[in-house]
């Protein structure tokens, strides 16, 4: 089954989204705070992870920090928050997060998104031997498991980071602007700043290392090759 885990220190919301998304037959867990999430986090193995931003004992930023510096499966994790700030929107990219939604929360178009996002993972799974690998330099990116491969090192990438570097390396050598990634990569009733996939770049660069990715200021970025 599909597996979610909501947390939120917010009771109300724990039961409508739970309703909604059990109705839908999603198989979930919940937590009230941080602490908690993570420690369900590790024996139930969530697909998908709804984390709001303020809650006691440890907050959603060094939540899904922690998670994924875990390393433990690849959770698609989702953001929801009541504030506004750019600064804590780039902190939940930052963190790890693959999607940020501004509350108060819309259970049916919540549940749309998170269908497409296991619509996508379906897809992604069933095309894992169609072409859904790239090679390029010194790098294989395959899509089937969001794996890179650099000479004798492996790693993964939360799906965001991924798919931005897929896209580049797939149009090698061609300029690709801010708004041409986030149209491509966000859905479209999916609000996000431009200055996301500058997180997101930055993010593919630590783990990448330098040289892949160019910077054309003013305009945006390119894979080199």
């Amino acid at each position: 089954m599909k597996k979610i885990l909501i947390v939120d220190d917010e009771p109300d919301i724990l039961e409508i989204l739970e309703y909604n998304l059990i109705k839908e037959g999603y198989l979930v867990q919940k937590a009230s705070n941080g602490k908690e999430a993570i420690a369900i986090f590790n024996t139930f193995l969530p697909d998908i992870i709804l984390l709001d931003v303020m809650m006691p004992e440890l907050d959603g930023i060094e939540t899904c920090r922690k998670i994924k510096e875990s390393n433990i499966g690849n959770p698609y994790i989702v953001f929801l928050t009541a504030r506004y700030e750019e600064f804590t929107e780039v902190a939940a990219w930052e963190a790890g997060g693959d999607d940020y939604i501004i509350k108060p929360i819309k259970p049916r178009a919540l549940i749309s998104r998170l269908n497409s996002v296991f619509k996508q993972k379906n897809t992604s799974e069933t095309t894992s031997s169609n072409n859904n690998e790239i090679s390029i330099l010194d790098l294989k990116i395959d899509r089937s498991n969001y794996m890179i491969n650099k000479g004798e090192e492996s790693f993964s990438l939360p799906k965001k980071e991924f798919e931005i570097l897929y896209l580049l390396a797939e149009n090698p050598n061609k300029i690709l602007n801010r708004d041409e990634i986030l149209n491509t990569i966000w859905e479209e009733d999916t609000y996000v700043l431009s200055r996301t996939v500058d997180v997101h770049i930055r993010k593919i660069r630590e783990k990448l290392g330098e040289g892949y990715i160019k910077t054309v200021k003013g305009v945006g970025y390119m894979f080199v090759k």
